[in-house]
């Protein structure tokens, strides 16, 4: 390997170690209120439940026929409707313990989980996740 090759590498690694490129995806999140039970990954086992109350339910998108169950996703509010709804620079760490049923939504969260990262009074807001 030539002087220039070792270097350009070189180059490369510390350019990846100053900016930390993410995988993150985008997509809308709802809430959803008790009762949590059943759940499509541990049926009536509360004991699967996060003892910080963060945890949400899988969209399609990420359902993946329930291999989903157990990930744990960083989670970030981006956008809403309403200006002010997000919770500027809150970050949650939330584990899929369902399916989601509604359409169109990628995380349907806690109403702990949601209040976390958004005004509780809101519907939906635009999310930014990755696992």
């Amino acid at each position: 390997m030539s002087k220039a090759q070792v270097s350009l590498q070189c180059l490369l690694l510390l350019c990846a170690e100053l900016f930390h490129f993410t995988l993150a995806d985008v997509g809308v999140a709802a809430q959803y209120r008790p009762p949590y039970l059943p759940t499509a990954c541990y049926g009536n086992d509360v004991s699967k439940f996060p003892s910080s109350n963060l945890f949400a339910s899988a969209g399609d998108g990420i359902w993946d026929n329930g291999a989903a169950c157990g990930r744990q996703y960083f989670v970030m509010c981006l956008s809403a409707q309403t200006p002010g709804t997000c919770k500027a620079g809150q970050i949650i760490k939330v584990k899929i313990v369902d399916k989601a049923s509604r359409n169109g939504v990628i995380l349907v969260l806690s109403t702990i989980a949601f209040g976390a990262i958004a005004n509780p009074s809101a519907a939906s807001v635009n999310v930014e996740f990755t696992e």
